[in-house]
């Protein structure tokens, strides 16, 4: 099943949808670990991230929208604690082709994702972390090299009390 997640890199042209083509497998690959097919998929998808990048008020009214996902890829328990709401929870951890298509099952759906950063109030379950190992690009990243091309990013930093949130504390 990883199979796309390393054909990818060599597959992308610009800010088109991936396409399936032949690559020969480094060893790494063959082991099952493609370092440097994940550096080459991050290094290209740098001009197709930025415009899927999306301001608070764009990105909710975007998100509201009929058939969209918002995806919360912390912890199972992060999520409990609290998290947008109307999102769907696939811990980034658990990531697999079928998990995905559990929750996505349509790859052109439209999907919306968010991390601890994108909140500027650095509390649980948002505590912030190092600005280039937020979890939403590995997220991304992960997201498009698993075939999901529609996916976008929320964009800067919000404050919990400007954004409709759901936590166990009520």
């Amino acid at each position: 099943m990883r199979k796309l997640f390393i054909l990818a890199p060599l597959a992308l042209l610009g800010t088109t949808p991936p396409e399936a083509a032949p690559i020969a497998q480094t060893a790494a690959a063959q082991a099952g670990v493609d370092y440097d097919g994940f550096v080459e998929l991050a290094g290209e998808l740098g001009e197709f991230r930025d415009g899927r990048l999306l301001g608070w008020q764009d990105w909710r009214s975007r998100a509201n929208q009929p058939g969209a996902i918002i995806l919360d890829t912390r912890s199972a328990a992060a999520f409990a604690d609290g998290h947008i709401e109307g999102a769907v929870n696939l811990p980034f951890s658990d990531f697999t082709d079928a998990k995905l298509a559990g929750i996505i099952p349509d790859p052109d759906t439209p999907v919306f994702i968010y991390c601890n950063n994108n909140f500027a109030d650095d509390v649980p379950p948002v505590p912030l972390k190092r600005l280039e190992l937020a979890l939403n690009i590995p997220t991304f990243i992960n997201l498009y090299g698993y075939g999901y091309t529609n996916i976008y990013e929320l964009d800067g930093v919000v404050f919990l009390d400007q954004v409709d949130w759901v936590s166990s504390a009520g």
